[in-house]
This record gives C-alpha cells, structure tokens and sequence, in this order.
C-alpha cells in the first residue's frame, strides 16, 4: 500500500524532482531546494560602448577576442566593409570595458554592449562600416530601450586609460541618429551651478578623479581634438548645454 504524502511533502518532493531535472545549473549552493519562479527575466543592457580594434584588419582582431588566454572580448566585431561578427551573446557578460566608471557606475561589462571597430585608431572610420553601426544600433536601443545618452566610447569610461574610439570617430553623425548626446547651440551665457567644468563633466557622467583624463575625453568625443589644457569659455557652454540636453533626454 502507497502511503499518503502531506500537500507540504509532496510539494518538496516536486522540487527535488525539478532541482534533478536540470531546472537550475549546480552552484555554490548545490544543496539548496529548487522551487523554479516564472517571475523573472533576462538582465538588459543599460549601455553600448564602443571600441576601436587598433588592428589592421579583422583577423587579428578576430584572434586576440576568441583567444581564451587573453581574456577579452566583445559581443560584436564590424569590419571595414561592414562585416558584421558576434562573438558574444547580447545576454551575456563580455569582457570589453575593463576598469570603467560612468555616472557612478562601476561595472560597464555587466551593463553594457560591448562594440568593436575594425580601426587602427588613427585613419577615417569607412562610411560602410559605420552604416552597419548605426542598423546594430538600431535594434540594439529598440531591444532594451537604451537611453539616447547611453551610447558611449570605451575612452568615455575610462579616460586616461583608453582613447579609443579616435578623434576621427563620427559621433554628432551616430547623435542625430539618435545614439548619444550632441549639443550644437551652446548657451550664451553661463550657467551658474554648472560653472565649474568638473561639475559639469560629472554631471554628464564623466570620471573627474583624474580632471586632465576627463577633459581630453571630453574633447576627443565632442570636439574631435586630441589636446590638454583648462577648459576655454566656449568649452564651458558646450559642458553645460550637454548637461542640460542629458537633463531633457532623461538619460539615466
């Protein structure tokens, strides 16, 4: 004769049959019960960041992001000619940002798209490459509702550290596509709690513990210029109509 299972136990058994049958991969916690919730979902990208190769072509590239001993990589690779490679699931955590702050946060490789450019770094960026850009760009806002300006160089993130992309990069072109924030009329007249260029390159989301860094990538992203140096007056209305178009944006 069968004995009768309390409503409790035969819930518990029902969770172990789960645990068994593969509904969680084994972990630290491996004795844990399963009790599997349809209360989820997949984690979204917050951010695209966006990366030159400093390669000469894509099969270097493609070598140094695949080799497991080098432990970098991308979620995806466009070529010169537009080719577009991915390498990473858009779900998954790639390893392309590194040591990386913006607007607080700390960890850009678990909140971002990982994009690298077949570039090295100081030549034009190929109108079909950045054709291809903007499409995976596209569908990447529309997939997990990016904000305008969130999409962001890997010199952004980590000034100082990486400068890439270059100056050449095309931004206010990416900006009226909707991809980053871009400010053509500057204010004329000062802003006074945003005076301050460090303020307002913070407010923006920049990293100022190095002031210097962060005014360079400032500069190479919005001004195309490679150059050091305080802050002119016109640089000071551009920092401070960026905040007030990442204000309206509502970018967070």
């Amino acid at each position: 004769m069968i004995p009768r299972l309390s409503p409790g136990v035969c819930f518990v058994f029902a969770c172990v049959l789960l645990a068994g049958c593969g509904g969680f991969p084994t972990g630290p916690e491996a004795d844990a019960i399963a009790v599997p919730s349809p209360n989820h979902n997949a984690r979204r990208p917050n951010f695209v960041i966006i990366h030159d190769t400093s390669n000469d072509s894509v099969a270097p590239a493609l070598r140094t992001l695949t080799d497991p001993a080098r432990q970098v990589s991308a979620h995806y690779l466009i070529g010169r000619d537009g080719t577009l490679y991915q390498l990473v699931d858009e779900e998954r955590r790639a390893w392309h940002a590194g040591a990386s702050w913006w607007g607080g946060n700390t960890d850009l490789n678990s909140a971002s798209i990982g994009i690298e450019l077949d570039n090295t770094g100081a030549e034009p960026y190929p109108d079909a490459q950045i054709v291809r850009l903007l499409e995976l760009l596209k569908g990447l806002k529309e997939r997990y509702r990016i904000p305008t300006g969130n999409f962001l160089g890997h010199g952004d993130v980590a000034p100082g550290r990486k400068v890439d992309p270059s100056r050449y990069f095309p931004w206010q072109r990416l900006a009226s596509a909707g991809f980053g924030l871009w400010c053509d009329e500057p204010p004329l007249t000062p802003i006074p709690d945003l005076s301050d260029p460090l303020v307002a390159l913070q407010a923006i989301g920049y990293d100022v513990a190095n002031p210097a860094a962060a005014m360079a990538a400032f500069r190479r992203h919005y001004l195309g210029i490679d150059a050091a140096g305080e802050a002119s007056e016109a640089e000071r209305r551009l920092l401070q109509c960026l905040v007030i178009a990442k204000r309206n944006s509502g970018t967070v």
